[in-house]
């Protein structure tokens, strides 16, 4: 399947690292995130991605070009003047047939170390719009926002007063989709995927799959130097 990855954000926790540069672009390990992002997705089989890019979107486009560098065919979807958030995004990717009818979703800040091919499987056998990746957090990294009861996700919702002791699991930071789950977005509008998230759990109509790799993530110098240490340690020789 194709991957949509969201890289529009303005990145303000990480200002005092990054200064200017898009999160995509931060040095971990002297490496632009986004090349161990794409190595890591050229290795689970993906061939085509679309990046969305907002804030400093030309600077990812200049180093990643087309994506021949890892095997990949790269497109983008540009927000323009204003931000289009999450949803809006991928909304206009679809309008301009960058996007496909069934796409990979994945935050531009996010390392993830579980297997892609089953989370595709489990979408195409959910017979549902759209599936989110759920892990036991516990609020071990972050908040929990999830209800994920003997293999069924009962609700989703990340707003923080609507938390309640059932959320034990955590939106992953890999979901899939059809363009039927944005067909209430309206065009060219800000719209968030959470809230897109939230709704269809609400329906019943959002599927999810439970993975056991814990996340990295770049969003905070926290998480940057966790992604740092643990990159650190996959290509330490073995003694």
């Amino acid at each position: 399947m194709q991957c949509v990855i969201l890289a529009g954000g303005l990145g303000t926790r990480m200002a005092g690292v990054a200064g200017d540069l898009p999160k995509a672009l931060i040095p971990v390990n002297g490496v632009p995130f986004a090349a161990h992002q794409l190595d890591r997705l050229a290795k689970e089989g993906i061939t085509d991605v679309v990046y969305s890019i907002g804030h400093r979107g030309e600077l990812i486009r200049a180093f990643v070009g087309d994506g021949s560098a890892w095997g990949l065919r790269v497109e983008y979807v540009e927000d323009g003047p204003t931000l289009l958030g999450t949803a809006g995004t991928i909304r206009k990717g679809l309008d301009e047939g960058v996007v496909d009818s069934s796409f990979l979703v994945l935050y531009g800040d996010s390392f993830l170390t579980a297997a892609y091919a089953p989370v595709v499987r489990a979408f195409e056998n959910s017979m549902l719009p759209a599936l989110i990746t759920v892990y036991r957090n516990d609020d071990r990294w972050d908040r929990s926002n999830v209800v994920f009861e003997d293999g069924k996700l009962r609700l989703y919702d990340k707003r923080p007063e609507r938390r309640t002791p059932q959320m034990r699991y955590i939106e992953y930071g890999l979901s899939a989709m059809t363009a039927e789950a944005l067909a209430g977005i309206a065009p060219a509008l800000p719209a968030d995927l959470g809230d897109v998230f939230h709704a269809l759990s609400v329906e019943g109509r959002l599927a999810a799959h439970e993975v056991s790799e814990r996340f990295y993530e770049i969003g905070s110098p926290v998480g940057l130097e966790e992604l740092r240490r643990y990159l650190v340690a996959k290509t330490a020789p073995l003694r």
